[in-house]
């Protein structure tokens, strides 16, 4: 499939893409993790703090939850495709 400026997406590159975005997202959440209980500068922070490892914990999972089902879909489509 082309998209609108000409280049090619295949399923490996979409599905590369997706996994990079998991990566992130699950390096987020873990970043969101460390910062809200074991580093003394958030705390210090006070509320500032607390926003900001929710942030990092909240844009950590809207990058990982979605693809992870989108993978999921297409790993049952493939499969469901080799066994009809």
């Amino acid at each position: 499939m082309a998209n609108s400026k000409g280049w090619v997406v295949t399923n490996e590159k979409l599905i590369l893409t997706l996994k990079i975005c998991i990566s992130v997202g699950i390096c987020l959440i873990a970043l969101g993790i460390y910062l809200h209980n074991f580093n003394e500068t958030v705390e210090a922070m006070g509320v500032q703090g607390i926003i900001l490892s929710a942030m990092c914990v909240a844009f950590g999972m809207a990058l990982s939850l979605p693809t992870k089902m989108y993978l999921t879909f297409l790993l049952v489509k493939r499969e469901t495709e080799k066994h009809p």
